[in-house]
Parts: C-alpha cells; sequence; structure tokens
C-alpha cells in the first residue's frame, strides 16, 4: 500500500506540472478572445460542413447564440405546472416567494432565436429516441425538455419509467422517447479487489448509448468531489491504479475516452450529439463581487457583461478535448450566461439547506433546451 501511495502522490504532483502546460494556449487572459471566436463552437466533419449548418443563418448572418444578455420577458415562463419536475427543482412548490427569476428570456446581441414549439419538435422527432447521459445537470434539462413539450400537448398521453440507472418520458402518440441515462462521470465506476475504481480509459456504459436518434452529454460537477461525497476509492488508467490525481487532469482523461467513443461509435447521418456544457456553481459570492453571499437570496442576474470569476478551468479542459473530436459533436456553450443566473438556483426552496448547483424548473435549462432547438431548427 505504501507503494501504491507514493506512486499515487508523485504522480499527482507530476500531473499537477504538466497541466498548465496541456491547457497554457487555452487558459489566460486570451480565454475570453477564444470564446468570441470560436462562433458557438460547433466542430465540423471531415469535409468541412457544419452539423448544423442552419445556425449560421439566424438573424440573416452568422451569430454566436451564447453571446447574449438577460432581458425581462412578461410572457415567462414557458409552462408552469409539469408532472415530470421532481421536488427538489420545484422552487415555487417549495415556497420561494418571489417569481421574478421566472421572467428572463435570453437575448443573443446579433440575432434572436426562435421561441420553442413542441409540436414542431414532436413532429420532428416522432417516432425517435434522444437520450440524455450525466449526471444531475442532465437530469434537471431532461424534465425540462420534457416540461416544454408537455405544456404544449397537456391532453397527450405519455408514460414515466423512473430507474437509478435509465429513466424515460414517452409521449405515446408521437412515438417520442426522451431518456435519461445516469452517469456521473460518463467512464465507469467498477467494483475491484481494492474497492470501487474510477477507469478513466473504461467506457462500457456506452453500450447503452447506441441507437439513439440524438444524445446530449454532459459531466463535470462530481469531478471535484472529494472525501465523504467521492464515491470511488481508487483511480485507474491501464494498469496504473492511483489513491488520487489532479481532477482537472482526471477529467482531462475521462472526457478524451469519451471523445474516443464518440469518433469510433457515433454515425452523424443516424444520431446528433450535443454537450451540455459546463453548469455553473455560486457558493462563492465573491465570484460575482459579492464576498459575503451565496446564491442563497439572490433575485436578480448579474448583469454586467464580464463576469468577475472568468473562464472556468473546466471548460477550457472542455475545448481541449473538442480539438480532438473527428466527429461532428455541438457545444451548447452555457456556462457564461448560466453564470449571469446567481438568482436561478434552488437554495434553501428544493428541499436541501442551500443547493447552488441545480437549477429551478421553470428556469434556467429551459433556456439551454431552447438553445438546443434553434440550433437543431433555426
Amino acid at each position: 500500500m505504501g507503494f501504491l501511495q507514493f506512486n499515487a502522490a508523485a504522480a499527482t504532483i507530476l500531473f499537477s506540472l504538466l497541466l498548465p502546460l496541456l491547457l497554457l494556449n487555452l487558459h489566460s487572459a486570451k480565454a475570453d478572445t477564444f470564446t468570441n471566436n470560436i462562433n458557438a463552437t460547433t466542430t465540423t466533419t471531415e469535409n468541412g460542413n457544419d452539423f448544423f449548418p442552419e445556425r449560421k443563418s439566424l438573424g440573416g448572418g452568422k451569430c454566436n447564440i451564447f453571446q447574449g444578455k438577460w432581458v425581462y420577458d412578461a410572457s415567462y415562463p414557458l409552462y408552469s405546472h409539469c408532472p415530470f419536475v421532481d421536488p427538489e427543482f420545484d422552487c415555487q412548490k417549495y415556497g420561494r416567494p418571489d417569481d421574478i427569476y421566472l421572467k428572463y428570456r435570453w437575448q443573443p446581441f446579433s440575432c434572436s432565436i426562435p421561441r420553442f414549439n413542441g409540436l414542431y419538435f414532436l413532429e420532428k422527432f416522432r417516432g425517435k429516441k434522444i437520450m440524455f447521459v450525466g449526471d444531475s445537470l442532465s437530469l434537471n434539462q431532461w424534465q425540462s425538455l420534457a416540461c416544454m413539450i408537455h405544456s404544449w400537448v397537456p391532453k397527450t398521453k405519455y408514460s414515466v419509467v423512473r430507474t437509478a440507472v435509465l429513466s424515460s418520458i414517452t409521449f405515446q402518440e408521437f412515438g417520442l422517447q426522451i431518456l435519461l441515462y445516469r452517469t456521473t462521470y460518463l467512464v465507469d465506476l467498477v467494483r475491484e479487489p481494492a474497492g470501487t475504481v474510477l477507469r478513466l480509459d473504461s467506457i462500457k456504459g456506452g453500450n447503452a448509448w447506441r441507437g439513439m436518434d440524438m444524445l446530449i452529454f454532459n459531466t463535470w460537477h462530481w469531478w471535484t468531489h472529494t472525501g465523504r461525497s467521492q464515491p470511488f476509492d481508487y483511480i485507474r488508467e491501464g494498469r496504473k491504479l492511483y489513491k488520487d490525481m489532479n481532477r482537472l487532469v482526471a477529467f482531462y482523461k475521462g472526457l478524451t475516452t469519451w471523445a474516443r467513443w464518440v469518433n469510433f461509435n457515433v454515425d452523424p447521418t443516424k444520431t446528433k450529439v450535443f454537450f451540455q456544457g459546463i453548469s455553473p456553481t455560486h457558493y462563492e459570492g465573491r465570484d460575482w463581487n459579492e464576498p459575503s453571499k451565496s446564491c442563497s437570496g439572490q433575485t436578480k442576474p448579474y448583469f454586467g457583461y464580464k463576469y468577475p470569476a472568468g473562464t472556468p478551468m473546466p471548460w477550457v479542459v472542455l475545448q481541449k478535448v473538442f480539438s480532438r473530436l473527428r466527429k461532428p459533436v455541438y457545444l451548447l456553450d452555457i456556462t457564461r450566461l448560466s453564470q449571469y443566473r446567481k438568482d436561478a438556483h434552488p437554495s434553501e426552496y428544493g428541499g436541501h439547506s442551500d443547493d447552488c448547483s441545480h437549477w429551478c424548473l421553470p428556469g434556467l435549462p429551459d433556456t439551454w433546451n431552447q438553445l438546443m432547438y434553434a440550433a437543431l431548427f433555426s
């Protein structure tokens, strides 16, 4: 055990030293400029065609739909009662006294995004399977999309199946299945003689993702968990077993395994692929220049153009991995627009003491789905 711990410590130090070199060309004061230049971060196919070429016609010209501002819109939210929302996301049910946070609409600087049309979505995906793959932020977005659709066809028949790993909501008259595959890391957690191991180079769970018409991936938050909230005892890469590792390095290696899975297993003529992006938290008020506060009690977005905390490192890691994708994947680059929404968390109105990680429903994930809708159909 002593030898194992020595190797883990040495490897962690080595990776910590190598990580800045790995990401130097992306992470610096130029990070925001890099964000501006990638223009909605759409990867291209091998022949150079955009995965979603129609995105470029938004507003009559090129438009980055992820650069904009939050504006008050009295017609929001897009739905009210929804049978699919878990109690921990139903902030109004848990007694949140304000409702202005429900009235903000995302407005890109250079164009407008279409309002979500659930009937149109149902017709376009009639008989199809859509799967969200990831952690509880995927759960947030999965329930949001189902609610947005349901608000257009409130009397249509549906069925719901909930299990620990795989859940589904089916709109029966349209044959549309919206599935959720719960996985905190995308890569595998396995039992070994040493204990529970996070396998950075193994993604056998991907067998359940095959045959989908659309996949929406997400991971990040659980990579930061340590101590009792950490669900693994060791980290494995190949034959090497580590007690711990720099979590950004581990995230990079795990995402690289995911990118390899996409490159080898996705047929872009049959399956559209999205990545949800890095969803921020709002536990530290200094991130928006209010050092003594968290998201609790926040009732308005941050309205400045440049978020004080800047670009988070996992976003930079994600960009590095995306540069290695050979298959088209559309990045829902929701990080900055979500950073502004310090007011949109359940906080104490979700059955927990202070939840500044997840989002109220109705709420911010509805905008994520509107942006996905815009990428698909505009």
